[in-house]
């Protein structure tokens, strides 16, 4: 999952299903398999198969740097995209993978409940990852 830097080049919902399939196509390209890739206004999650011989942070860099670059390209937002630094990363049993399809699937009836900032905290909580506040997504502080 990873976050848009500023508020107001958000993910527009006109475009979204575009971008989650420019998305879905470069970890394809990055020898992955695309599982699903959803989000909305402010986040992305994609599940994904990762090959042993592909490392998530150069799978990461790419994802972010041509999707970014291709929103720009096509300048879809008013002012100039951007992902935040960083990314969280989780892992989960095969048994899981239909629960973690249906949830990256509903993410906008999730998040009109629950905010990012929560979702992510819960996540690194379910996960026991200890955090520092400092290298949270900037969004959420």
């Amino acid at each position: 999952m990873f976050a848009v830097k500023y508020r107001n080049a958000v993910i527009n919902k006109e475009w979204r299903p575009t971008l989650l399939g420019v998305i879905g196509n470069l970890i394809n390209e990055s020898n992955c398999k695309t599982i699903i890739v959803n989000g909305v206004e402010d986040h992305v999650h994609c599940f994904l198969g990762l090959k042993p011989v592909v490392s998530v942070s150069e799978l990461m860099k790419t994802v972010k740097a041509k999707s970014s670059k291709y929103i720009n390209d096509h300048s879809l937002t008013p002012a100039r995209f951007e992902w935040q630094e960083g990314y969280g990363v989780f892992s989960y049993h095969r048994s899981l993978i239909d629960t973690v399809y249906n949830y990256i699937k509903n993410q906008e009836e999730h998040h009109k409940v629950h905010t990012f900032r929560n979702e992510y905290l819960d996540l690194l909580k379910e996960f026991e990852v200890e955090y520092d506040e400092q290298y949270l997504f900037q969004a959420m502080i």
